[in-house]
């Protein structure tokens, strides 16, 4: 069994729970940083390893170093207008894929961020997807897939973001076909076809069932449980222009998270910058 990164100590269950305003309760985890150099190295390799495999660094960068190469072709920008938020929003994606796969127990392939066209834009698809598996070496109808959206909210902001989870979950049943095409192709052509098998036992539920599990996540610096009790999962806009509201397909099992954490957006640029200078 592979042992998870150290990171992984500090995410942290409160035992706290919320209440929403449509009945769900909400479990409350915090991310306990602190600076630990030993800690933060290994987690800003983990994290580099996510846009591009040690392993192929020095395939890729031509000419520029592997610094230069990270900070300019492969992370998403500090500075530009859109940079920081993508940042912020690719740092929530990888942790919730390392909650989902040390906290959750899913198998979870990590090929979204290292194949970005555009470093300074969020990957189009389900946000992370995970794949649980009920027995060994043969498939079930108690196998799960989970699909789950996450939302950052790293700065001052009113916006609730566990909401703006919530609402995104709502059309990943749209997304689902595509975004699994696309983790099975990037296996495919990283040569891990055992693991693009597995995958293809979820791209065909009526000959093959499974489970689903939705969740939405909000990872956010300021912690405002009154914006999380005013979360509905049974109030989603039916369009930008419409008033109308409809229920989150899946609202009834829907899995609602929020992490909080001290200066996260200063651990997001430390991260990075770590993960550049140390390549």
């Amino acid at each position: 069994m592979v042992k998870p990164p150290p990171h992984i100590d500090w995410l942290v269950d409160t035992k706290q729970t919320v209440m929403t305003a449509c009945g769900k309760s909400v479990a409350i985890w915090e991310l306990k940083h602190h600076d630990n150099e030993a800690v933060l190295s290994a987690w800003a390799k983990h994290f580099r390893n996510h846009y591009c495999l040690d392993t192929l660094i020095d395939q890729l960068r031509g000419a520029k170093s592997r610094k230069d190469y990270l900070e300019t072709i492969k992370f998403p920008s500090k500075s530009s207008k859109l940079g920081p938020p993508t940042r912020a929003g690719d740092f929530a994606e990888i942790l919730v894929c390392d909650y989902l796969e040390w906290m959750l127990g899913c198998w979870v392939p990590r090929v979204r961020w290292g194949n970005k066209p555009t470093r300074d834009e969020s990957t189009k698809g389900c946000d992370v997807i995970g794949f649980q598996f009920s027995k060994t070496g043969q498939f079930s109808p108690k196998d799960t897939l989970a699909i789950f959206e996450t939302k950052a909210g790293l700065s001052s902001s009113s916006d609730n973001r566990l909401q703006d989870a919530v609402n995104d979950s709502a059309k990943d049943h749209f997304r689902i076909d595509e975004s699994l095409n696309f983790v099975r192709q990037k296996l495919i052509e990283l040569g891990k076809t055992a693991e693009a098998t597995s995958v293809e036992r979820f791209q065909n539920p009526v000959d093959s069932p499974y489970q689903e599990q939705y969740g939405a996540v909000a990872l956010v610096s300021a912690f405002d449980q009154q914006a999380i009790e005013a979360t509905d999962a049974k109030k989603i806009p039916a369009s930008k222009s419409s008033k109308a509201v409809k229920p989150h397909p899946h609202h009834a099992t829907l899995m609602m998270l929020v992490i909080k954490g001290n200066d996260m957006m200063d651990l997001v640029h430390d991260l990075y910058r770590r993960a550049a200078h140390e390549a």
